[in-house]
């Protein structure tokens, strides 16, 4: 089935949020389904997941986070979990149907977040390889990757070669040529497009992990609408005790592995990610 692709800009809270639309071109459309990438990523993380669903139907919405890609940076610096969840309830509130709200990472946490204060925000909800309990070195070597980058890279294959010491796990590298639309050439070297002041905010530093991680504990408690878990089955942010303590707190949440995946799900093998995305979207 074909699809047809827009560009589009939507309303935060205070900022102007890129995004890209996959629709179908055959009706009925199933729902509208929101994806949300993780830190220094962009919404391009997720075009292959965004075609595949237009091709079953749905209506896929790509979205670069604030501070991202080509969102707006935050004139106050405010790149907590909350600004981000109170981001994505203003594009909710822009939309005409609740939306299944898809994240990875710093996506998933918003959106549990988001449904957490607001439990009729979306119809469903899936969560890529984030719980409350995340694992301290996983999340060390994220916060590692990115303060790396800050210093920039000669060329995109260096830019490449950093992806893959990241993430070995990963079974197609990644191209370096690929790399451009996540990156900016400025006085002849590369540098990732998000604002620096994501790893300055005070919310998100490693002082306030016992905060941050009952913030969403309270929120998975809330979860009513149903709920899955995708995760990597090689990851080294969520455990697989950390798994079975979001399944504690979201009882009748469901619960996915990717063999051979890392953190980065959706890079590492996006074919089984749809997959297992649409049997759970066509089910709930």
């Amino acid at each position: 089935m074909p699809d047809t692709t827009t560009a589009v800009r939507l309303r935060g809270d205070g900022v102007t949020l890129a995004a890209d639309r996959w629709d179908p071109v055959d009706p009925p459309r199933k729902g509208i389904a929101l994806l949300l990438h993780g830190g220094g990523q962009t919404r391009h993380s997720w075009q292959h997941t965004g075609r595949r669903l237009a091709d079953h139907g749905w209506t896929a919405i790509t979205i670069d986070a604030r501070g991202h890609g080509e969102s707006d940076w935050a004139d106050d610096g405010d790149y907590s979990i909350s600004a981000h969840a109170r981001d994505l309830a203003a594009v909710v509130a822009g939309l005409d149907s609740r939306p299944v709200l898809v994240g990875a990472s710093l996506g998933g946490m918003t959106s549990l977040i988001a449904q957490g204060t607001d439990p009729t925000l979306a119809r469903a909800l899936v969560l890529v390889d984030i719980t409350p309990r995340a694992e301290p070195e996983g999340l060390e070597k994220i916060s590692s990757f990115m303060h790396d980058g800050l210093a920039g890279f000669d060329s995109l294959e260096d830019a490449a070669a950093a992806v893959s010491a990241y993430n070995p796990h990963r079974r197609r590298p990644p191209r370096p040529d690929g790399l451009r639309k996540n990156l900016r050439l400025r006085d002849g070297r590369w540098y990732w497009h998000w604002d620096p002041r994501v790893l300055t905010d005070r919310a998100n530093g490693p002082e306030n992990a016992g905060v941050r991680e009952e913030q969403a504990r309270d929120a998975a408690r809330s979860i009513t609408v149903p709920t899955l878990l995708i995760r990597g089955a090689q990851s080294d942010v969520v455990s697989a005790e950390g798994a079975r303590d979001l399944l504690e707190l979201i009882p009748a949440a469901r619960q996915i592995d990717v063999s051979g995946a890392g953190h980065m799900v959706s890079g590492d093998d996006n074919d089984v990610l749809s997959e297992g995305l649409i049997e759970f979207l066509d089910d709930v």
